[in-house]
């Protein structure tokens, strides 16, 4: 058997619902839903040595994703990114275990391809041929490629202050794209609306249930590329909290797998100061995320003005032990220049917060130095050279 799905879980209300059906949201709450897998049987049945002999793509990990059938998985090679040790940045931080996830050698040169390939395949397995997505950034390119991949017709809507690379992207994968003269928040809104007008499924960040596990293989390749065991912190830059929501459901089932022994890392959110909806949450003890008024920031990808899965992102780094940090577009900038004269690494924007967060958090004492730290880079800076100008 390829995958081990086994049903759907509610965030919410605990409702269990079955995985055979196009499904967005819990229809009795309106929560999350989680994907989950017969896990005792996989243990009986699957060794983590298997996984790690088997082709370096999100994929080896067929049995903890969603796509029953080998033969639906939609795949460009994403996944199978390098852990790159950072010995330089370390030592000038004063860090003994420093490293840097880097997912900008993904498809479409961003981890969003991770949660898109997992998505579309899973909504094409299912019978879905039209998607739509509202992004305001990396997705658009990503989405469309799997959708090209294929052959579903995909409508993009993004909002005027878009990056042209990513609406010209869009465009030459096949998308049709709308330019919304508005926020996010706008094309969002009408991109719901022409769902619901012309039947397309809104395969939106945590309105349904499969992107997660597909960003969860992040945290699957740490601890594998780090001899199956945990990093004491993994810092995250935070928008819509995908990631962070799949890598701590995957530390999970790793542990009840037993192929990693616990603590969970730490998961620290890094946000923009012109836009930190889950910060402001995470320190005023709230369980829930409220509106972030005139969202501002270089790092378009964090800055999302309403998770509204923000109650299950707060949970994760709350059992985890983690925090949440706002940082400057000035901070973010320095840090995309020491990355790339300190590492070789161009980073996108979102990639270089998580730099300026931990800067900050080992100046405060909040982390030790002799930690083993994760930074995840997500994104290429070959998209963003106009930062790294002057």
């Amino acid at each position: 058997m390829y995958s081990y799905l086994d049903h759907l879980e509610c965030t919410g209300c605990g409702a269990i619902h079955s995985h055979a059906q196009v499904i967005k949201t819990c229809p009795e709450c309106g929560k999350v839903l989680l994907a989950r897998y017969d896990l005792p049987r996989l243990r009986r049945d699957v060794d983590r040595g298997d996984v790690e002999r088997r082709p370096a793509t999100m994929w080896r990990f067929s049995e903890l994703l969603p796509v029953l059938d080998p033969g639906n998985v939609l795949s460009l090679g994403e996944g199978g990114t390098p852990l790159l040790r950072a010995p330089s940045l370390g030592r000038a931080l004063g860090v003994d275990n420093l490293y840097v996830k880097d997912e900008g050698l993904n498809p479409t040169g961003t981890f969003k391809a991770r949660g898109l390939s997992a998505a579309v395949s899973r909504a094409r397995e299912l019978g879905v041929t039209r998607l739509i997505d509202t992004p305001g950034g990396n997705v658009a390119g990503a989405i469309s490629a799997y959708a090209a991949k294929g052959g579903l017709e995909v409508s993009v809507f993004t909002p005027g202050d878009a990056l042209e690379v990513n609406v010209t992207e869009a465009r030459a994968l096949g998308a049709r794209v709308t330019i919304v003269d508005g926020t996010a928040a706008d094309a969002k809104r009408l991109g719901a609306e022409a769902a619901e007008r012309e039947g397309m499924f809104h395969i939106a960040t945590l309105q349904e249930p499969y992107r997660a596990e597909g960003k969860k293989t992040m945290g699957l390749e740490i601890a594998m590329q780090l001899g199956w065991r945990f990093p004491d912190t993994i810092v995250y830059p935070t928008g819509g909290g995908t990631g962070v929501v799949g890598m701590w459901k995957g530390f999970y089932e790793l542990m009840e797998l037993g192929w990693v022994q616990g603590p969970l890392p730490k998961i620290i959110a890094v946000q923009p100061e012109g836009c930190h909806p889950i910060v402001k949450a995470f320190h005023d003890g709230s369980d829930a995320c409220e509106p972030w008024p005139d969202p501002t920031s270089i790092a378009r990808g964090i800055r999302v003005s309403y998770p509204s899965a923000g109650y299950l992102v707060l949970r994760a780094i709350r059992d985890t032990g983690g925090t949440a940090i706002a940082v400057s577009d000035d901070e973010i900038r320095v840090a995309m220049k020491e990355l790339a004269l300190a590492e070789g690494l161009l980073a996108c924007p979102e990639g270089a917060a998580t730099l300026a967060g931990l800067k900050r958090l080992l100046a405060d004492g909040i982390l030790d130095s002799r930690e083993t730290i994760v930074l995840l880079n997500t994104g290429s800076g070959y998209k963003y050279l106009d930062l790294l100008s002057g």
